[in-house]
Order: structure tokens, then sequence, then C-alpha cells
């Protein structure tokens, strides 16, 4: 069986390493290759994926590509929002909504791609890693997957069009997922949509070996195809009847009261994640989730678009980020205190209207 190492690995044409590529048979493969930082994605490898793909796309060599990340931690941690607080802080508020627009235009791709797009979604896939791997046709999730739209954490809202599937998702889990923040697993990302097919870690080489046979098996026929899916089962189905009646409506404030005062301990758990998160995040993230039900991706894409220079010049992300990433004292001093405290005419400014 042909391994990784055999393969010659090279960043595209006039890019850096920061995303590396290689052709392995009929397959084109994509490797995010900043292992230290979990490959959270810069801008140059924004550009780099944009650039690659754009060609295979028109490649008659490629029938297939398959994506997935350098080293142990996982696929993707997100994007390297570190820089963009820089840039912000710096007056260069433009290059964070250049880097947006970037990011949004390989999500684009990615979701409409013209030839199997295969994500191996092992380890860590959060932010920008599920924008660049949840569209995808054929999707791969592992028992070590932990998979989160975590942006609330640091003052930002769930973007990369991942509230597409999150709305959409059985119930108000995809609810849950967007206002905590909260990693889930294999299972859980089947549920809400963002994934195809949970097989065991171990059988990456055999997936490959399948798909240089044929290119075209869709997640199913894989995962059927190296042993069948791993048992698990998916920890949200199990809290519905609290998610479900917990989450409803419009109303973060209500929403809060509601799961506070429920009788499940998970509850008042998920209670206590929300309440840490930046307010005005979670406000307009529940706004945006409810109007992305009626959205197609591309919608979905347009509308981060337009919240982006919002979050920019909105204190919270700055100071989200330097309490997460920077200082790491985890202690952020956000602008209201509570969600109560968040004006409904401001989340609506936050959308034009």
């Amino acid at each position: 069986m042909r391994d990784d190492a055999s393969l010659t690995w090279h960043p595209a044409e006039g890019h850096g390493e920061e995303v590396v590529y290689a052709v392995d048979g009929p397959l084109g493969r994509v490797r995010l290759n900043r292992p230290r930082a979990i490959n959270a994605l810069d801008r140059a490898s924004v550009d780099s994926l944009l650039h690659q793909l754009r060609r295979w796309a028109d490649d008659d060599r490629i029938a297939a590509v398959v994506l997935d990340g350098a080293g142990e931690r996982g696929l993707c941690a997100g994007g390297d929002v570190r820089a963009l607080r820089e840039a912000i802080l710096a007056g260069r508020s433009q290059e964070a909504v250049d880097y947006w627009e970037a990011e949004y235009a390989v999500d684009a791709l990615v979701a409409d791609y013209p030839k199997p797009y295969v994500a191996w979604m092992d380890g860590i896939v959060m932010g920008g890693g599920v924008g660049v791997s949840a569209h995808g046709s054929v999707r791969l999730v592992t028992e070590r997957t932990q998979l989160a739209m975590p942006e609330v954490i640091i003052g930002f809202f769930p973007d990369v069009a991942g509230l597409h599937p999150l709305s959409r998702a059985p119930g108000e889990t995809g609810t849950h997922v967007a206002l905590t923040g909260a990693p889930v697993g294999g299972a859980d990302a089947l549920l809400v949509g963002m994934a195809d097919a949970l097989v065991p870690s171990t059988v990456k080489e055999q997936v490959l070996a399948a798909l240089r046979e044929d290119p075209t098996q869709d997640a199913r026929s894989l995962a059927a195809r190296v042993g069948g899916e791993e048992a698990e089962t998916s920890w949200l189905e199990h809290q519905r009847p609290w998610i479900d009646e917990c989450y409803r409506g419009d109303d973060p404030a209500e929403i809060l009261r509601r799961l506070r005062e429920h009788t499940a301990p998970q509850a008042h758990q998920a209670a206590e994640l929300i309440s840490a998160r930046s307010p005005h995040s979670v406000a307009v993230a529940l706004e945006a989730l409810r109007r992305a039900a009626r959205m197609s991706i591309p919608e979905v894409l347009a509308q981060d678009l337009r919240l982006g220079p919002v979050f920019a010049a909105h204190p919270d992300f700055a100071e989200g980020v330097r309490a997460q990433l920077v200082d790491k004292d985890r202690q952020p001093r956000w602008q209201h205190a509570s969600v109560a405290d968040v004006p409904r005419a401001a989340v609506l400014a936050a959308f034009g209207t």
C-alpha cells in the first residue's frame, strides 16, 4: 500500500509552504501545513488554497481532491485571529476584511467544487477549518474529531457559512453548538450536518487506496469499504429534550433563563458557557443563525462578510482574542455585562436593518 512518504509534496506556484500539495494517482492531495499552529489559516494559506483549488478544478488529471492536516493534533484550529487582531489594533481593519473576503471565497469554491472534495476531518476541526472541510462533498470524521464553531468565545461570530448546516440541524442542536462554542464529537458532527460518515482514525490509508481505485465513491461507500462506521452515539441527540425546549426562539436572554431554570444539569452547564461568552457575539450569532435558515451557502457567506466589519470595529473581538490567545488569562472584559444588556437595535444594525 502506498503511503504519503512516497509522494512529492510542494507548495502552490508562487506561494509558500503554509499549504502543500501532491498528485497521488487521480487524486489531488491538499495538506494544511502549519502543524505548530494546528494548521490555522493565515492569509498566505488562504491565498494558496484559492490558487491551487482553482487550478485543479480545470485539470483533467485530477479526478478528486483530498484535504488533510499536517501533524497529530487535527485538521485545522481555525483562522489566524491573532494576526487579524494585530491588524485591527494597528488601524488596518481593512486587512481583516480582505482576509475574510478571501477566506470565504475558498469556502464558496469548496461548496461548489466541480469534482469530489474529500475532507479528512480527524482531530481538531474548528472555525475556518470547518469552512474548508464541512462544505465538501465527502466529509469523514473519526473518533478523535473535536469539531467546534468557537467564535463567540473570542468576541466574534460563527462564520465561514457554518451557520448554514447549523440552522438546519435537528431541533435546536445547531443553536447549542453556535451559542456555546463548545466542541462536539464525530457522531454529533454527523447529526448537525457537518459530516457524512464516521470512520476509525486508523483507516486513512485504506480510504486513500479506495479513492485511488474509484475517486467518485461517496462517504457511505468509503465507510463500508474500510470496515464500517465507528460505534459512537450522538451526545446532542441524547440531550435533545432540554436542548429543543430551551433554545427555541429569538431572545438570547430568554434562552439563558430557560437553561438556568431547567432541571437537567447539562442545561445549567450550557448556561454557564453562554454567560461566559461575549454577549454581543451571542446576540448577533443567534440572529444570524435564524436568518441563515432561509439562505443558501453563498447567501450565508455574504451575510458573514457584512458582519465581519461590524465585529472588527467592536471592542469584544480584540478583547476576546487577547484573553483567549494572547495573554491567555481567560478573563475577558466584555462591553456588555449580559446578553440582556445588548440592545435589539444594535443587533439589527449589524445586519443593516
